[in-house]
């Protein structure tokens, strides 16, 4: 486990810190209003179009919570550290085949995204599978076009003695060639179990190809099947991400304003930090969603920091229990008061 986490500090010490721009901040004026139009239904059915538009608002530089996978705001738990510490110890020391599973929105496509932007001017070349639905025989004719070669057979046998001679030459250029399928568990069983196949283009000491493997918990299960079990055997690095810890939840929340804030002002009262880290139980993702929809609420009703009525009302929207409080009027009441 120490060569895992060797690996990934030597990629951490490569890792280029960008200048922060300073924001200079502008005096609060206390008739300052920042407008939306007229909005009716739940937070989650309207959303700002042009921009951020509560960023100024809450003295942020950009958006802090979006969905979209962001190595920018890449947040490092043990968990997360352990599992990108895995991808680059088994690409760099050429393992084969690599397996990183965990729960819906856990944080598996932004650690990915990380390694990969890690490796951009190394000697890896890449091949990314988003459509994990796929026959074997295609997904051999997909690396073939993605190292650049078009295959003259359909038959698989031919295909993998010709991809053998291809890999060769990459490893004698010194070439890492990563294999990458996201949504692993939309695999057809068929092509999984072909899969151990590939493990067989190797040298006397090392795999030509490294097969990463992205997948949901259920991934895990159908590893364990009886039909799987010779591809199961030639795992050699699995590790399963966990959810953040209470712990880590309001870092990670912390780490992502730190990133976007102009001042460093409170955005969040305590209170309203600790019902949406109870509510997204340690699931990035829901804590991206459930902090968006807090800003843009408390926003709509001009309440700064974020309150835990707020926080509150944001929750029941995203469980599909909406509040008639959300439909008064926001402005120039105070529905929320204090917490």
């Amino acid at each position: 486990m120490s060569e895992i986490y060797d690996a990934l500090q030597k990629v951490e010490k490569k890792r280029v810190i960008r200048p922060q721009v300073e924001v200079k901040e502008e005096k609060e004026s206390q008739t300052e209003i920042h407008t939306l139009p007229k909005v009716t239904g739940s937070v989650f059915d309207q959303r700002p179009v042009s921009f951020f538009q509560p960023g100024q608002f809450y003295h942020l530089t950009k958006e802090p919570f979006h969905v979209t996978p962001d190595p920018e705001f890449l947040f490092l738990s043990p968990s997360h550290k352990q599992a990108l510490g895995s991808i680059i110890y088994g690409a760099k020391n050429k393992k084969g085949f690599i397996v990183i599973t965990g729960e819906v929105g856990v944080g598996k496509t932004t650690i990915l995204r990380s390694y990969l932007a890690g490796v951009v001017n190394q000697k890896t070349k890449i091949i990314y599978i988003f459509n994990s639905n796929v026959t074997f025989k295609n997904l051999l004719k997909t690396i073939y076009k993605e190292l650049g070669f078009i295959t003259k057979t359909d038959d698989s046998t031919e295909m993998l003695n010709g991809l053998y001679q291809i890999l060769m030459k990459e490893y004698k250029e010194g070439n890492i060639v990563l294999l990458i399928v996201d949504e692993a568990q939309n695999m057809p069983m068929q092509t999984l179990e072909n899969l151990r196949m590939l493990s067989n283009l190797e040298t006397s000491k090392d795999k030509l190809l490294q097969i990463v493997l992205i997948g949901q918990c259920e991934f895990e299960q159908m590893l364990n099947q009886y039909s799987l079990r010779q591809l199961k055997q030639r795992i050699a690095i699995r590790f399963t991400i966990i959810p953040l810890t209470k712990k880590e939840s309001i870092a990670y929340i912390k780490h992502r304003l730190d990133k976007a804030s102009a001042n460093n002002s409170q955005v969040f009262t305590k209170e309203a930090l600790k019902a949406i880290v109870k509510e997204a139980k340690g699931i990035p993702r829901r804590l991206n969603i459930l902090c968006d929809n807090a800003l843009i609420t408390g926003f709509r009703y001009q309440k700064r920091p974020v309150n835990l009525k707020i926080a509150k009302e944001v929750i029941g929207g995203f469980n599909g229990k909406e509040k008639s409080s959300f439909l008064k009027p926001p402005y120039g009441t105070d529905n929320f008061g204090k917490t």
